[in-house]
């Protein structure tokens, strides 16, 4: 019979030890591996959690900008104004929005000495417009010569865009003669919604001597606005695109002014020929 010790010398010790070691080793690392699994699992929730304490007090900060307009200087221009021909030496471009959708781009002329000389801003209603509110009013208070006053019609002017209301600060008197600067509060503001595209278009100027000169100023103004990116709008881009087909002649303003404004001005209108 042969001893017991022997039986066992018989076996390798890889034979007699491998499932148990093998056994002990897919443990070890199955437990590692959840350890390890817990600790990323830990580290991400603790860096969430962190990143999202820092971002409060941002939120909070800013949200009184948020409730109303706020100039946008990271937005890419969306329009612009060819060959424009005035006296002034600064021209700026201003984009403003709303967190309800709106957007604001305004062109301000000023002559040598910061004096204002004209502005065109282009509105894009969002849901902050109220269509209760009147746009004469908010005209009124950005015309330099008008003031929070009262706004009377002064005609109506004609461009590719269409008929625009002209109005002028009550009381404003005329002048009639080359040379004569109007009287006080002599700018003239101009005025048009349209309901498709969401749009509305208003400006003012105080440029020329007469108020038919600028009624001739603003509709060159008018037509020599143009549109660079409508941002996704195919509406937009659509109705620049068919206002582009109705562009007029910029070539002599003043002429213009004398052969057109026996037509569109509402007050004291000049006929042809005698009666």
């Amino acid at each position: 019979m042969r001893p017991l010790w022997a039986d066992r010398a018989g076996f390798p010790l890889s034979h007699r030890f491998h499932p148990i070691l093998s056994s002990a080793v897919d443990e070890i690392c199955g437990t590692l591996a959840r350890v390890i699994a817990y600790i990323l699992a830990l580290a991400l929730l603790g860096i969430l959690g962190l990143s999202f304490w820092n971002e409060l007090p941002r939120q909070e900060a800013s949200e009184p900008a948020r409730a109303g307009w706020a100039v946008a200087g990271r937005s890419h221009l969306a329009y612009a104004i060819s060959h424009v021909d005035t006296d002034v030496k600064s021209a700026t471009y201003q984009i403003v929005r709303h967190p309800q959708g709106g957007r604001k781009d305004t062109f301000r002329w000023a002559s040598p000495g910061d004096t204002p000389a004209a502005e065109l801003e282009i509105y894009r209603l969002g849901a902050e417009a109220d269509a209760t509110a009147d746009p004469r009013a908010d005209l009124a208070a950005r015309m330099p010569s008008a003031g929070a006053s009262n706004m009377e019609t002064a005609g109506v002017i004609d461009s590719k865009f269409g008929s625009f209301a002209l109005v002028r600060p009550v009381g404003a008197k005329e002048g009639v003669k080359e040379g004569v600067k109007d009287g006080p509060g002599a700018c003239l503001g101009f005025l048009k919604r349209i309901d498709d595209p969401a749009l509305q278009i208003s400006g003012w100027s105080c440029q020329g001597s007469s108020t038919p000169v600028q009624r001739a100023a603003v509709a060159c103004l008018l037509n020599r606005l143009t549109l660079l990116a409508s941002g996704n709008d195919p509406r937009l881009a659509e109705f620049f695109a068919r206002a582009e087909l109705r562009r007029g002649s910029c070539a002599n303003p003043s002429l213009s002014a004398d052969s057109v404004d026996w037509v569109t001005r509402a007050d004291s209108p000049r006929l042809r020929g005698a009666l």
